[in-house]
């Protein structure tokens, strides 16, 4: 008890003891049967206690026979009949313990001048208003219901800090009524004492009973309907509730946020004395601000940036919205306004109005600094939480610009008792947790490769709520990233990395088929890095295999069943479980997804479900991949040799320019031309001259060092492009090449009769561009040519200094 209500409760027990000690020192009794009757009668209705409602306390129906003692006895023999029916109605049948100071408070205080007051009453009627007795008792009671009822009022007020009025009006003026009944009941049984004596007293103990049961059904019918109502109004607060962190979870990090927001308004709102009824507006209403997002698409409520000037635009039409929504409820407290201004400022400049200062209601002007300052120490997409003190310093540097002063002072005194609620809060309502099961059929097992394992996750439904928008966020931008590159190591990259937020994996593998036959690791992440990039899996064997050729997915199968897996688990991480799913496209299956955990039984089959729901985009972004990979290696490739063809010469010859023009190197660029190849075609036909441009091309790439570049130019016209090469090298690369296309020649055609002209230049002693060292080059072959038809040297046979003219020139 606080000291102000000690200090109360002494003065009044002392004043009581006062006039108790001088009514007592006054005692005398003309008649001690009926003092001993009238005593036996208010102890034995000090046992008919009716609970006083919202209060730990109770009432008898003692006071009755005190009336009729004021009306028959002497004050200390009615003040003696209060105290011992009030001691038995302290101890009778009472669930919770009473402490010393109340039962001092009560015997020593409140009953001694309840019972003077009421005495005092009586008499000052009789003697200087009217001596009528039933004005006389009537007086009485209501004195005695005062003095009763307001020292207990002023106790409680001091000791929990309500206004008296309120529990004094709420908790005991419904009982005045009761108090004007007695008084009617003491004016019959004075009455019929006067007629036929005092004993006839004793037919008031079944009224009394009679009083206590009516008014203890009437009590018990309002605490039932009372309680209907708390009920109905709990159940309406926890529907608001649900509704409104189902809608938080789907735009939120963290389904706690509108809980702690409500804890806080609430909080300084009881602080700045706001009436109740504002109270519980602004308790829905801090539940319920967000709920216009709704209309706000979720891209830009969970954009990890700033938001451009459109999006913003988009944004500010959900306090609009809320609130409209809101009005269509009907709440019995206004929720609606607090929604629509919960996005002013206080200078002014906020939305959806442009209000400011006070035409802000302070609910709404509540709302925002708490709302503001619990984002500020909640993770979001674009930052992480600061602390409740960063916080704080970031509140008050807006105090009076976009907040209002005097909330942002209550929120700096209390916010650290009001976070310490808030967390006693969310671990009371967030402990109970529902247990989901997570069974899928996985299909058809593979020769016991796939084995269906429940899974069972412990999560709350508001986390479910969350995932679910985070799984459909996800698979958004994955699908958005697969549109965006045709090359496919890009692609598959960023399905890699995306699908890490889906479905958790030690290590992922994306198979390629390759012809009919082969599944290739064309993408490999994580742990076994080497061992997986080298497997190369069969159709229908292992898991991949598996899966490929039945176009069935599988779950938690074991990584070692995949052909050429072989691991040193001293060596290497163990992988235990591995999911797969065919990545079937428009023309057929292009290859398999398989993840891989060091956990057995890791994989659940909602993972196989999210999995197969991007397999077919996958499929095809592969696909188009693969075609424009083809159409690449067409545009670059010649199609008879495999070598590059023009196109990508003269990109390559541009590029290694540039290079050597950064680095000062040498580059030599040879062309080179089949002697004789004219008179194959004519002998043997073209397809035979089509075989010899083909070995020749494979010698004689065989034949260049690593980093030079081998390039058919058109016809029988090749083109090799060479860093740091002297001319001397070159002179030899001619005796390379000639071989090469003598034994080109005689291998398809069975004769010696092919051989090469070539011609070199040199950058920069023969040019700068591409297009003038090719020309040099070009012509100092024609050059080398026309030495081996006026000399009629056969091909295969020219040396060295023969050609040196086309070198040189």
């Amino acid at each position: 008890m606080p000291l102000k209500a000690r200090l109360f409760a002494i003065a009044t027990s002392l004043l009581g003891l006062i006039v108790a000690f001088r009514a007592f020192s006054a005692w005398h009794s003309h008649n001690m049967p009926q003092f001993v009757c009238y005593l036996a009668l208010a102890l034995m209705s000090s046992s008919l206690n009716i609970k006083l409602p919202g209060l730990d306390g109770t009432m008898s129906a003692n006071f009755l026979f005190i009336l009729i003692g004021i009306a028959d006895l002497s004050l200390a023999q009615t003040m003696a009949i209060g105290i011992s029916a009030t001691l038995v109605q302290c101890f009778w049948k009472h669930k919770n313990p009473i402490s010393p100071i109340q039962v001092m408070f009560n015997l020593c205080g409140m009953m001694p001048l309840a019972v003077a007051a009421a005495f005092a009453a009586y008499t000052a009627t009789g003697q200087f208003v009217v001596n009528s007795l039933p004005l006389m008792l009537l007086a009485a009671g209501c004195t005695y219901f005062v003095a009763n009822t307001v020292p207990v009022a002023i106790a409680i007020s001091l000791a929990e800090g309500k206004s008296f009025s309120k529990i004094w009006s709420e908790c005991y003026f419904w009982s005045f009524p009761y108090y004007l009944v007695g008084a009617t009941i003491a004016v019959l049984v004075r009455w019929a004492n006067s007629r036929i004596g005092w004993e006839t007293s004793l037919l008031i103990l079944p009224v009394t009973y009679w009083v206590y049961r009516s008014y203890n059904l009437y009590l018990n019918r309002l605490e039932d309907e009372k309680r209907h109502v708390e009920q109905m109004a709990s159940l309406h607060l926890r529907t608001i509730e649900a509704l409104a962190m189902a809608i938080d979870a789907k735009d939120h990090s963290t389904h706690q946020h509108l809980q702690r927001v409500r804890v806080y308004a609430v909080g300084i709102a009881k602080e700045l004395q706001i009436d109740e009824s504002e109270i519980e507006a602004l308790r829905a209403a801090a539940l319920l601000h967000d709920i216009g997002k709704l209309a706000v698409p979720e891209h830009i409520l969970n954009k990890p940036g700033k938001l451009t000037a459109e999006e913003f635009e988009k944004m500010k039409i959900h306090p609009l919205v809320g609130a409209e929504i809101l009005e269509r409820v009907q709440f019995p407290y206004p929720v609606a306004p607090i929604v629509r201004m919960h996005h002013e400022k206080w200078d002014g400049s906020g939305y959806p109005s442009g209000l400011k200062g006070e035409e802000i209601s302070l609910s709404a002007r509540i709302l925002k600094v708490v709302d503001y300052f619990d984002a500020l120490t909640s993770d979001r997409q674009y930052r992480r939480a600061l602390s409740p003190e960063e916080a704080m310093v970031a509140v008050a540097a807006g105090s009076g610009t976009e907040f209002d002063p005097a909330v942002v002072e209550v929120l700096q005194r209390m916010y650290h008792a009001l976070e310490a609620m808030a967390d006693a809060e969310q671990t009371k309502m967030f402990s109970p947790r529902t247990l989901m099961q997570q069974c899928i059929s996985t299909g058809e097992p593979a020769s016991g490769v796939v084995r269906e394992v429940p899974v069972n996750d412990d999560a709350h439904f508001l986390s479910s709520i969350a995932a679910a928008r985070q799984e459909a966020q996800a698979l958004f931008e994955l699908s958005h990233d697969l549109g965006n590159s045709l090359s496919l190591d890009e692609t598959l990259s960023v399905v890699a990395m995306r699908l890490s937020h889906l479905v958790p994996y030690d290590s992922v593998a994306i198979y390629i088929l390759r012809g009919n036959d082969k599944l290739v690791p064309h993408f490999v992440a994580g742990d076994n890095f080497r061992i997986l990039s080298s497997l190369e899996i069969p159709m229908g064997e292992g898991v991949s295999g598996w899966v490929a050729q039945h176009q069935k997915p599988m779950i938690n199968a074991d990584p070692a069943l995949e052909p050429g897996y072989k691991i040193d688990s001293s060596k290497h991480t163990l992988l235990r479980s591995a999911t797969a799913i065919p990545l079937t496209g428009v023309n057929g299956v292009v290859g398999a997804l398989t993840l891989y955990r060091d956990t057995v039984d890791a994989f659940t089959n909602d993972h196989v479900r999210v999995l197969m729901a991007i397999s077919s985009k996958l499929a095809l972004s592969i696909e188009n991949a693969l075609k424009y990979e083809q159409a690449e290696s067409s545009a670059t490739t010649d199609y008879l040799t495999g070598l590059p063809n023009a196109r990508s010469l003269f990109l390559h010859l541009d590029r290694e320019l540039a290079r050597c023009r950064r680095t000062g190197e040498r580059l030599a660029v040879m062309v080179c031309d089949l002697n004789g190849f004219k008179a194959i075609n004519d002998r043997f036909g073209h397809l035979e001259g089509n075989r010899v441009l083909q070995l020749f091309a494979q010698t004689a790439k065989g034949a260049c060092r690593g980093y030079d570049y081998l390039a058919r130019m058109g016809g029988d016209e090749f083109v090799i492009i060479s860093t740091g090469m002297m001319r001397e090298i070159a002179d030899e690369r001619f005796l390379v090449f000639n071989a090469c296309a003598s034994a080109a020649g005689e291998q398809v055609c069975g004769e010696r009769g092919l051989g090469v002209s070539m011609g070199a230049a040199f950058w920069p002693e023969d040019g700068d561009k591409a297009e003038d060292l090719l020309d040099t080059a070009d012509k100092r072959m024609y050059t080398a040519k026309e030495v081996t038809k006026t000399t009629r040297i056969p091909p295969a046979t020219v040396r060295l200094t023969q050609v040196q003219v086309g070198l040189v020139n």
